[in-house]
């Protein structure tokens, strides 16, 4: 019983000395492989060789061996292979897969992988306090990652990363500065600081992209800074020098006149003559400027709980810049070249933005700081002026 075979045009069944037929075929990897079971009827085992004869000829045929590999080892490699990820973002994927995905779902074969076990596994992690915004982001990556088992390894037939709103994560809302709270927090740093705040706030850039700034990267007068890279601090590495953000980071910010001469005054004072020197660099070691020590040396936490603004973070001088540029009335294209934001449409955004668009939101932010110089106070300057130093609400 056990050698009788059954012959066919693609695979081959045989009965087991338990009566149970088995099947077997030669996958498209050019390796023989065997059904996950066996079967009661030869009749069942060669309708099963023909469903899978039908997926290899359709391309839909998934590689059953791959799909005994864990979980934990296809992301890990699914990181490694994609070398054009930004090295702040690897250090962020490494560190969900280590700490959120890796501990509780690492060890599954990718074969077995259910929507209910994933839906059960964000409840588990919600339950044990990690925060929404980290768990949608740790379950963006595991969704990513299992998109490739789909679509490009072959592995799963479909994506069981399908639990409604677990990519959602609900940001807190962030306050917006007013011109005269950027200058009060500005007039508050050490003064080789002052610059840096006022950079940031009516150039729109991040933190990393205004600390990797160059004596090169920003014109004799002031009136332009070009952005080409930014600093990402990396576990065991340190600041690292790479391109910016996204793609549409890279760009050319014109900075409001009525702010050229801190600047001006800053190039003067504190940058060496060398075109590669740093625009900010630290006090005693000259060396790029790290966020625990500017913190520390600015006294941050403290000068923003002075002005009444507890909380208040780096970034937020970006955000307040963004939301001023954009009551300038200019195009969305143009606000979102200025900024450097990338979406789907951001090559567009930025190959079509033009100088004079960026020139007229320069003119409007110069516009806004005279007006607080003169002591006035308009709807888009304080929003809530009959709190001094309260924070504007978002629109």
């Amino acid at each position: 019983m056990g050698n009788r075979k059954g012959r066919r045009s693609f695979g081959s069944v045989r009965q087991r000395e338990s009566g149970r037929w088995q099947a077997r075929y030669p996958g498209p990897d050019g390796r023989i492989h065997t059904a996950p079971n066996t079967f009661s009827t030869k009749r069942d085992a060669e309708r099963w060789l023909s469903l899978i004869e039908t997926q290899i000829s359709q391309g839909d045929w998934l590689n059953p061996e791959q799909a005994k590999v864990p979980l934990g080892h296809y992301a890990d490699q699914w990181i490694t292979q994609r070398p054009s990820l930004r090295p702040r973002t690897v250090e962020l994927y490494r560190w969900l897969l280590r700490k959120h995905i890796a501990p509780y779902l690492g060890g599954i074969e990718m074969g077995k992988l259910s929507t209910a076990l994933i839906r059960q596994w964000r409840a588990d992690r919600l339950a044990a306090g990690v925060s929404e915004s980290v768990t949608a982001k740790a379950y963006r990556l595991l969704r990513a990652v299992l998109n490739t088992a789909v679509e490009e390894d072959k592995i799963l037939q479909r994506n069981p990363c399908r639990v409604r709103g677990a990519d959602r994560e609900e940001p807190e809302e962030r306050p917006v500065l007013s011109v005269a709270q950027v200058f009060d927090l500005a007039s508050r740093m050490p003064e080789r600081f002052r610059a840096l705040v006022l950079l940031a706030a009516f150039g729109s850039l991040r933190w990393g992209e205004v600390t990797a700034l160059r004596r090169c990267d920003i014109a004799e007068d002031a009136s332009w800074v070009r952005v080409s890279r930014s600093f990402v601090e990396i576990s065991g590495k340190g600041l690292v020098a790479g391109p910016p953000k996204s793609r549409a980071g890279v760009r050319t910010v014109i900075i409001p006149a009525a702010v050229r001469p801190d600047v001006i005054k800053h190039l003067d004072t504190y940058v060496g003559p060398d075109q590669l020197d740093l625009l900010f660099t630290g006090e005693r070691s000259g060396a790029a400027l790290r966020r625990p020590n500017f913190n520390q040396r600015s006294q941050w936490t403290a000068v923003v709980a002075k002005m009444g603004l507890k909380g208040l973070h780096f970034h937020d001088l970006r955000h307040a810049g963004n939301i001023w540029a954009s009551k300038a009335g200019t195009s969305t294209k143009d606000l979102m070249a200025r900024m450097g934001h990338d979406d789907m449409r951001a090559a567009l955004i930025y190959q079509r933005a033009t100088s004079d668009a960026d020139e007229r939101i320069a003119d409007r932010l110069s516009k806004l700081v005279d007006e607080h110089r003169k002591g006035k106070t308009t709807e888009d300057d304080d929003p809530d002026d009959d709190q001094p130093g309260a924070l504007a609400p978002v629109p």
